[in-house]
């Protein structure tokens, strides 16, 4: 990771974390209340369609995309698009081995920028290194515990609604890079 930020610092690119999740219309349960003697019931209307989120991380904000099914190399190259447009100047792109990552179809993206993105891979394993992680897991477990959406357009917006919310909210970004600082 230091010889990443060196590289940063003397090519003067901005460094972004990326990674991607998933959701279903199946609530992520967590702890909930209920009155005594009654247990919670989640009622929820499953299907096997589901969402697939990227997002990349900067030291002071965070980029992220919604698409329908799962992340597959079109929709990585759309996200680096995305992250061209918002982030002026050089990036270096750390993320890790997905094999939509090393597809044909992002190199010959990639190869067309130029050196504009430089892209490092985390190791194997080692997911508590990339600051991303966070994102989903308070995404999963704070923003969206117990939803139980009634279709697939719901979901869509509901989790579009809470990212948007997350990245409103500066400290909640900076504490996502210290965790991942502490590995």
């Amino acid at each position: 990771m230091a010889r990443d930020k060196k590289k940063a610092l003397t090519e003067r690119r901005t460094i972004v974390f990326v990674d991607e999740s998933g959701m279903t219309q199946k609530p992520h349960r967590a702890r909930t209340w209920a009155p005594r003697g009654e247990t919670p019931i989640l009622q929820h209307h499953f299907n096997w369609d589901n969402l697939g989120a990227i997002a990349g991380i900067t030291l002071l904000n965070f980029y992220f995309r919604i698409y329908q099914g799962s992340i597959k190399a079109e929709q990585v190259v759309d996200f680096l698009r995305h992250l061209l447009r918002h982030l002026s100047g050089k990036l270096l792109i750390i993320w890790d081995g997905l094999p939509a990552h090393r597809s044909k179809l992002v190199k010959e993206f990639l190869g067309e920028q130029k050196g504009k993105i430089w892209l490092e891979r985390l190791p194997a394993y080692a997911p508590e290194l990339n600051p991303t992680e966070y994102i989903w897991g308070y995404w999963k477990k704070h923003e969206l515990p117990n939803f139980c959406p009634k279709d697939y357009f719901e979901l869509s917006t509901q989790a579009r609604k809470a990212l948007s919310r997350m990245r409103r909210r500066t400290t909640l970004v900076t504490a996502f890079w210290k965790q991942a600082e502490l590995f």
